[in-house]
């Protein structure tokens, strides 16, 4: 009996060994790293990463081979939401699970339950040993809900003992959508998200359609559109609101639309969507380039050199377009350029600001613009309509060195302009701030100016969220951007203001998305609840997620 006792416990000493998360070579030990990331788990994308398992492996000449993981899902909100789940190992390459760096599928689980075993075989190279677990979620799958998989341990043949350190576990992943992804419809790359809520409560998502490539104007661009009638869990197919086709004569590549900005009505409930059309090339010195064709390689851009001149003609500078809908974003009018209506003779540039727009307390329409001075230099300002859009009158510029802005109305009536400053001197590390009380005919700086929003100069988004609390009418005014002082742009972040942009409380900051991305972002106010953000995402083109206010504002915490 004793005998067989001692066999038992010898028996069980060897199944714990083999589960525990120790062991080594005969040399040297092995190192597990296991890592989580701030970044949203996606409908409409395969394989989001929810895990990271490193395995340094020393110089040794005996092999060591994995034969089964053990992850965790007890941290998912609902099973229900998860697909499957993959490990996935990606060799030597570090970045996220894809085409070009998936070695192979190590293992696959359809059926989740709190403890997930995988069993296969991988060898191990000598330095660090990449895998992902990746998981797949149902179209079903609430925006409120979280992810959260955990390592438990992992069967390494041919070592007795291993160190294992964790870093950054415990995060609960945010669910999003991936409204547009890299070559969705055939379209190379999606881009400058607007974002806006309709008076019938629809979320309308804008974006620059680059068809060719990822780069700028000029290029084959049209203005694209998704709606959501669902708050943002599923979006319709993509419209073309803004498409010069071959205008001109030239082909599509020459004659591209880009940078849009969207604007409700809150009165009429009319939409309006501005975009900058770009109709051929204009060489270094700023003269019209005669004879391109689909073959011709010509390219400059607006904000470049001389790549948009003073005058008002298609051959001289970069155009203001601007289209409307009546019924919902559904179908959009023909359209109008407001051109000569609108810019300065002498100014190089003048361009929406791309984002979203406002409706004033008083029904004065307001976009935010930008454009380049009489000598080239970059501005922000505003165009707005006292006649619901029927006429637009251009403001001052309301800073110098400055490009794409963000516009809100405070209590007081003012409106704040809050802009990219790409001209920063030494020690200047945030977003300029200008406010004015006559619509821009003059502007003053804002005491937070150039100090407290940090930016790696790039777009952003300012919002004026309006909700009750215990029967009171309260505002705070929200603002998203990549939070760093320099590239890459990464950690796209939102933060809240109490005091109309004086200070901004970290205590506040939200992160989303910690990976490295292009940064743009727009907000919406989905509900009195609910605040909605499209973002250009390190997971994919364009992410909308949903944040509820009392999250964000920590409200019975």
């Amino acid at each position: 009996m004793k005998n067989l006792l001692y066999i038992l416990k010898v028996i069980l000493l060897y199944f714990i060994s083999l589960a525990s998360f120790s062991c080594k070579n005969y040399r040297d030990e092995v190192t597990i790293t296991v890592r989580q990331f701030q970044v949203p788990v996606l409908k409409n994308r395969e394989n989001n990463p929810v895990l990271q398992i490193k395995i340094s492996v020393p110089d040794s000449d005996k092999n060591l081979n994995v034969r089964r993981f053990r992850i965790t899902s007890s941290g998912c909100d609902n099973h229900e939401d998860i697909e499957n789940v993959q490990i996935l190992f990606t060799g030597v390459d570090s970045l996220w699970p894809g085409n070009n760096t998936v070695k192979g599928i190590f293992g696959k689980a359809e059926k989740i339950s709190r403890v997930l075993n995988f069993k296969g075989e991988q060898t191990l190279s000598t330095g660090d040993n990449y895998f992902w677990v990746v998981c797949n979620l149902s179209h079903s799958t609430s925006l409120y809900n979280r992810i959260d998989f955990g390592f438990s341990s992992v069967r390494i043949t041919g070592c007795r003992k291993m160190e294992v350190i964790e870093i950054n576990t415990g995060i609960r992943q945010r669910v999003g959508v991936a409204v547009r992804k890299h070559l969705d419809d055939n379209v190379h790359t999606y881009r400058i998200p607007g974002l806006a809520t309709t008076k019938a409560g629809t979320l309308l998502a804008i974006y620059d359609v680059r068809r060719l490539s990822s780069r700028d104007l000029q290029g084959d661009i049209d203005i694209g559109l998704s709606r959501s009638t669902d708050g943002g869990n599923t979006w319709e197919p993509m419209r073309i609101v803004l498409d010069m086709d071959e205008w001109g004569g030239l082909p599509q590549k020459f004659n591209g639309v880009s940078d849009a900005c969207i604007l409700v009505d809150e009165n009429s409930g009319k939409i309006f969507v501005a975009g900058l059309w770009m109709h051929g090339v204009l060489d270094t010195a700023g003269r019209w380039i005669e004879g391109l064709t689909e073959e011709s390689n010509a390219w400059e851009h607006q904000w470049r050199r001389k790549g948009s001149q003073p005058g008002f003609d298609v051959r001289q500078t970069s155009q203001f377009l601007i289209t409307t809908s009546t019924d919902d974003g559904k179908t959009w009018s023909e359209p109008e350029n407001l051109t000569r209506m609108c810019k300065r003779r002498e100014w190089w540039l003048l361009a929406p600001a791309p984002g979203r727009g406002i409706t004033m307390d008083d029904g004065t329409l307001v976009f935010p613009a930008q454009g380049r001075d009489e000598d080239g230099v970059p501005f922000s300002n505003i165009i707005y309509s006292l006649d619901g859009g029927l006429t637009w009158k251009t403001s001052n510029p309301a800073f110098s060195g400055t490009n794409e802005c963000a516009v809100v109305q405070l209590d007081d009536g003012t409106l704040m302009l809050n802009m990219r400053y790409g001209q920063r001197r030494q020690g200047e590390t945030g977003r300029a701030v200008a406010v004015t009380s006559d619509l821009g005919n003059t502007w003053r700086e804002h005491p937070s100016s150039r100090h407290i929003l940090r930016e790696p100069v790039c777009m952003a988004s300012l919002l004026k969220h309006e909700y009750s609390l215990n029967g009171e009418k309260k505002h705070v005014l929200v603002f998203s951007n990549p939070d760093v002082e320099s590239p890459p742009r990464r950690n796209i972040t939102i933060k809240v203001s109490f005091d109309d942009g004086l200070t901004w409380p970290e205590e506040y900051y939200f992160l989303l998305d910690e990976g490295t991305g292009r940064g743009y972002s727009c907000l919406t106010s989905v509900d009195e609840r609910t605040i909605g953000i499209l973002y250009e995402s390190s997971q994919a083109d364009l992410v909308f997620e949903s944040i509820p206010l009392e999250e964000l504002l920590k409200i019975n915490k």
